[in-house]
């Protein structure tokens, strides 16, 4: 179980990060309804998943080659202190500095919109934790090809998981449930988004 905990987690993340509205789906729907087209739907999904598994990666790949050179309990400190300084910074500012795109985007212009979504909103900090265990362990796994290929698929784990689940929120949406449901059954997301950042932060410090 304690081998499988991280592989759990990142599909979990994956998950979740799928199902907050501003990490896609929502403007995955917002496109099919001005082009009225559920391929357009379907075609913005993948491109939302590739952006955000850039910015995942980029943050991944900061973690390995800290890990080769930093003690690893400098990198979980340092991991913390970052998410701690994420989530104070993204609730008080986070709101103010939404990225601005319009409908006549093409996939290339989704992708990247998706890349500074989740750049901006943390996701690749968020993943860390479930990452640590992975690539810096002392094993052979802590070698360099071992971390970078463990790490590739990491982020294809959690990157199945939240094309799945933003998959699946899009077209429910779209097809069946209908943009009337944001009215009345709101959750906001980006405060749950906000304390699991920070409870994740505390967690790696206290650790």
């Amino acid at each position: 179980m304690d081998e499988l905990w991280p592989w759990i987690l990142l599909a979990g993340l994956g998950a979740f990060h799928g199902l907050n509205p501003a990490m896609g789906w929502l403007f995955a729907v917002a496109l099919g309804v001005h082009r009225q087209s559920t391929a357009a739907v379907i075609q913005a999904v993948p491109a939302i998943a590739l952006g955000h598994a850039v910015s995942v990666a980029a943050v991944a790949g900061a973690l390995i080659a800290a890990g080769l050179f930093v003690d690893q309990d400098a990198v979980r400190t340092a991991t913390g202190a970052a998410l701690v300084a994420w989530a104070i910074w993204h609730y008080v500012f986070g709101h103010r500095r939404r990225v601005r795109i319009g409908m006549r985007v093409g996939l290339a212009g989704l992708a990247f919109w998706s890349f500074l979504m989740a750049t901006a909103h943390g996701a690749g900090l968020m993943v860390l934790p479930a990452l640590m265990p992975l690539c810096l362990t002392e094993s052979p796994l802590r070698e360099t090809t071992g971390s970078a290929a463990m790490t590739l698929a990491a982020i294809g784990v959690h990157t199945l998981a939240m094309l799945t689940a933003t998959s699946i929120a899009a077209l429910a949406v779209y097809r069946w449930i209908g943009l009337e449901i944001l009215r009345s059954a709101w959750i906001n997301v980006d405060v749950i988004w906000t304390l699991v950042l920070l409870c994740t932060g505390f967690g790696l410090l206290l650790y």
